[in-house]
C-alpha cells in the first residue's frame, strides 16, 4: 500500500502568512471588552440608583475607550485610516462593521462620562449611558468575529466558541475592575457580573478545547499555552474570591478584581499567540484540509 503522504508543505514552509498584528491588537481586544462591560454596569447602576458604581463604571468605560482608540490608531499607523473605514458600509466585513460600532458607541460613552464628571444634565447622561449599553454586547463580541473570520487555523476553527469566550471575558474583567474601584457595599452588581462572566468564559473555553481537535493544540503549547493556563487560574481564582471573601473585605475585593482583569488580559494574548503559532506550522492548515477532502470523497463514494 502507498504510505500516507506527509502533512508538511513545500520545503516545510508555512502555507499561510503569520498575522501581521502586534501586541497593540490583543491590548485593543482587552480594553474593548472592559469598556463594553463597564457601560453595561454603569447603565444598570444608574437605573437602580447606585451612584458610586455608576460613576466609577462610566469613568472606566471612557478611560478604556481612550486607550482602545489609541491602540487601534497605533496599529493602523495613521488616524485617517480609521476614518477611511467609515466611507463605506459593508455588512460582510467584520472590520467595517466593527468600525461603525466603535463610531456609534464612542460618543455616547464619552458623553455619559462627561455628564458624570461635570455633574450636569443627568438626563442626558442617562440617555447617553443607555445608548452605549445597548451597543456594548456587540462591541464586546465583534472582535471575536473579526479574529475568527480569517484563514488562521486556531482562530477560524474557534468561531463557534470565541464570541462566548470574549463576551464572558468582558463581563469578568469589567466586573473585576469595578470591584477594585468601588467599596464592597456598592459592588454587589459588579461581583455578580464578574462571576457570571468568568463562568461563561471558562465554560466556553473548556468546550472549545474539547471540540477543536488538532487546531486547538496551539492553545495548550508554547507562549499561548502558558498564557492560557494563567488566564484560567486567574479567572477562576478571582471569581471564587469575588463570590466569597470580596463581600466583606475591600482588600479581597480589589485583589479578586485585579486578578479577573489580569486573567482577561491573558485570555486575549493567549488567543493572539495561538493564532500566530498555528499559522507558523503547516500541519494546522494541511491536515484539517486533507480530512475535509477525505470526508467529502467518502460522502461522494457512498452517495
Amino acid at each position: 500500500m502507498v504510505p500516507q503522504a506527509e502533512f508538511r508543505s513545500y520545503y516545510g514552509q508555512p502555507v499561510i502568512k503569520k498575522p501581521v498584528w502586534k501586541w497593540d491588537i490583543p491590548a485593543y481586544f482587552l480594553t474593548g471588552g472592559l469598556m463594553a462591560g463597564s457601560s453595561l454596569l454603569a447603565a444598570g447602576a444608574d437605573l437602580t440608583g447606585n451612584r458610586r458604581l455608576c460613576r466609577a463604571s462610566r469613568f472606566a468605560a471612557a478611560a478604556n475607550l481612550a486607550a482602545s482608540t489609541w491602540f487601534l490608531v497605533h496599529d493602523l499607523g495613521r488616524p485617517e485610516r480609521f476614518y477611511n473605514m467609515l466611507r463605506v458600509v459593508r455588512p460582510t466585513s467584520p472590520m467595517n462593521v466593527g468600525s461603525w460600532l466603535l463610531a456609534a458607541y464612542g460618543p455616547p460613552a464619552a458623553l455619559a462620562a462627561a455628564s458624570e464628571a461635570a455633574g450636569v444634565s443627568p438626563r442626558t447622561g442617562r440617555a447617553a449611558g443607555l445608548a452605549a449599553a445597548v451597543l456594548a454586547p456587540m462591541v464586546a463580541s465583534y472582535t471575536a468575529v473579526l479574529t475568527s473570520d480569517t484563514a488562521v487555523p486556531a482562530w477560524h476553527d474557534a468561531y463557534p466558541h470565541l464570541p462566548f469566550v470574549f463576551v464572558g471575558s468582558a463581563g469578568a474583567s469589567a466586573g473585576g475592575l469595578a470591584m477594585a474601584l468601588v467599596p464592597p457595599a456598592q459592588a454587589s452588581p459588579a461581583r455578580r457580573l464578574a462571576v457570571l462572566g468568568a463562568g461563561l468564559e471558562l465554560g466556553a473555553d473548556e468546550h472549545m478545547g474539547r471540540t477543536m481537535g488538532l487546531t486547538g493544540e496551539p492553545y495548550r503549547q508554547g507562549t499561548a499555552g502558558r498564557l492560557h493556563r494563567w488566564a484560567r487560574a486567574l479567572t477562576a481564582g478571582g471569581a471564587v474570591m469575588g463570590a466569597t471573601l470580596a463581600r466583606r473585605s475591600r482588600l479581597a475585593s480589589a485583589v479578586a478584581g485585579l486578578a479577573l482583569v489580569a486573567g482577561s488580559a491573558c485570555t486575549r494574548f493567549s488567543v493572539f499567540h495561538a493564532g500566530a503559532q498555528s499559522a507558523g506550522d503547516p500541519k494546522y492548515t494541511v491536515v484539517p484540509q486533507r480530512e475535509r477532502v477525505d470526508a467529502g470523497d467518502a460522502v461522494r463514494a457512498t452517495g
